[in-house]
Parts: structure tokens; sequence; C-alpha cells
């Protein structure tokens, strides 16, 4: 017997990374920074805990100002949400009313998302290699969102095609998630002002180092914000919650730190990419936090087995078209190391 209401019972919910001791493994398996915040940013959290028996501040004032200040934008472009998953929740609920399109690989929510709200979504295949063309989606109507870089194969579509695709549908929304932008190239966000039919995604989970305070951002024009704000008061108006906000306020001050791991990542990225190539592997150009791989000599699964033994986690997708990959996080240069260590050892015997 089960009491759910019986158009849920055929939902299939979204699946997050394996959470773990870190103590004993090697965390790769959630895109998350591995480094800790700023050292200002703890203290803030500590202070703001002193005020925890009252309500949280409703205009997210300490992020929203600094935040908006950063990205060149107003205030009123500007939303905040509980992580971006619920930015997105918000748009698949609200602004999905002619259907929804996006990729058949990538970020995992969208298409549990169209079940939760009942969304008539088209999943359009990327390219063998991975790469996403907009064209695919010129003879579709309603909404389309994609990730860029998007995930889990950190490709990155350029300026230029979403401005062309942007311009060709000017009646449709176009929502372009950019939780990984920050490792890779131009974000869409300077030019919300130019299309009234662009919605940027952002988070600060993963470049800023909080995956666990749960923040995410939505930037586009006035009026959109506005209907989003509408939807986030008639549900749950104090959001982000009062450790959060003191978080995020800190960390828009510690830019520089923020800087440095970012710089520090694409860094180890890339020194991870030719240890990869070395070693055989077969790799899509990531340009996000995280490496997409798979090697012809091993199964994806059997690989991901095999690392989880030897104490590190990375993540692998039982689906048809990804299973032969891992999506593997960058972490610290000498986890990396100990990646390519293990991964050799294990390569080694499968040869012998």
């Amino acid at each position: 017997m089960t009491f759910l209401n019986q158009k849920f019972q055929e939902l299939v919910p979204y699946t997050p990374g394996e959470q773990v001791d870190e103590e004993s493994f090697i965390k790769l398996n959630t895109n998350e920074s591995p480094y800790p915040p700023a050292p200002s940013v703890q203290a803030a959290v500590a202070e703001a805990s002193q005020t925890l028996n009252r309500y949280s501040d409703i205009a997210v004032e300490a992020v929203a100002k600094p935040l908006a200040e950063y990205l060149g934008v107003e205030q009123n472009q500007l939303f905040l949400g509980n992580g971006s998953d619920e930015v997105l929740s918000y748009l698949f609920q609200g602004f999905t009313e002619k259907g929804i399109a996006f990729p058949d690989v990538t970020y995992g929510f969208y298409q549990v998302y169209s079940g939760l709200y009942h969304v008539d979504a088209t999943v359009v295949p990327l390219k063998e290699d991975f790469s996403l063309e907009l064209t695919d989606y010129d003879a579709l109507s309603g909404t389309v969102i994609f990730a860029n870089p998007n995930a889990p194969t950190g490709i990155y579509l350029s300026q230029t095609e979403i401005c062309a695709f942007i311009e060709k549908h000017p009646e449709r929304l176009v929502i372009v998630d950019e939780a990984y932008i920050d490792f890779s190239g131009e974000s869409m966000v300077s030019l919300i002002n130019r299309y009234k039919n662009l919605l940027v995604v952002g988070t600060f989970s993963k470049s800023r180092q909080l995956a666990g305070a749960r923040l995410g951002f939505g930037v586009g024009n006035a009026a959109l914000i506005a209907d989003m704000n509408r939807l986030r008061f008639s549900l749950n108006p104090y959001n982000i919650n009062s450790l959060t906000q003191a978080a995020g306020g800190a960390v828009l001050q510690e830019q520089a730190y923020v800087n440095e791991k970012i710089q520090e990542t694409i860094q180890v990225r890339e020194w991870t990419k030719q240890e990869l190539t070395a070693l055989g592997f077969e790799q899509t150009d990531s340009q996000g936090n995280f490496l997409f791989a798979r090697h012809p000599k091993m199964a994806g699964e059997a690989l991901f087995q095999a690392l989880r033994e030897r104490k590190i986690l990375v993540r692998w997708f039982n689906q048809p078209r990804t299973k032969e990959y891992l999506r593997i996080t960058v972490g610290t240069q000498e986890q990396m190391e100990q990646l390519a260590a293990a991964l050799r050892s294990i390569l080694e015997e499968v040869k012998a």
C-alpha cells in the first residue's frame, strides 16, 4: 500500500554521487572543490551561528549586493536559490509550459525535473563526439536548457554559437547552466541586457568551495527574475539560510583566493589529461573541473570498481552512451598523482 500520489509513482529520482569518509577514500566523484573555503569564510559562518534564533534575510542582501557588483548586473536581475538545483527547479516548474528540450547526455536533474513537474521534454542526442549542435533544436518549440561546459562531458560551446541560436529564436527561453564556467570560457551573463529570452544559472558549489552551503543563482532580465521570485515567495521565501548567506557574502570578498584555486584546478586538470593520454585513455577536451575518459582495453564499470577497491572514488554512469566512460573530478595535484599511479597499476594487471 502507498499513499504517494499516483502521478509520482513512476518518478525516477536523481542519484547523487556516493558520500564517504574522506580520511580513507580519495573522493573524485562529485565535482566538489578539493580545497576548503578561505579562513575568513569559515569565520563568517561561525559568527552568523550566533543569530540562528532569527529568520534569515529574505532579500539575501549580504550576497545579492556583492554578487550583482561582481557580475556587472542589477540586483533585480539576480535570483538566489538553495543551490543551483533549486533555481533549476523553479525554472522547470514555471517556465516550460510549451515544453523543454535538452541533450541526452547532460546533468541528470533535467530529466528528473521534467518528470516531477510533468513537463513535455524532448531529449536531443549529442553528436557522436558528444558535442552539442544547437541547430538540432531549431525545429522544436518551447524552452531550451543545456549546461555549458556540459556535464559529464566537459565540452564547452562558444558564446558566438549560443548567441546565434538565441537571436534566431527570440520567442523561446534559453537557459544556460554555467555551473562550471569559471574553469573555461566566456560567461553569457554579460549578454542578459541584449537578450530578454536568456537566463543564466550559476553556483557557488564548484569554484567557490561552498558545495555544502547550497547557494546558487539565476541571472536574467528583471521581468524574468520577478516571475521567479513570485514562485519563491509562494513556496519558501526564507530559502537561503543565515549561515549560507554569511558564507556567500564572505567568499565574494575572497576573489583572489577563489581565482588562485581556479587556476590551480585548471593546471592540475591539464596535467591529468596528459597523464591519461599517456596511459592510453580516450577523453573529451573537458573544460570543467572534471575529466570524461574511457580506456579501449577495459570496461568503464571494471575500471570504476578497480579504483574503488584502491579507495579512489570516481563516477560511472550506467547509460548506453556513457557506460564505458568515467567522470573524474579534478582533485589536488597529490590526489591526481595517486589516481594516475592507481590506473597505471590496474592497466598493468590487465596486460599481465
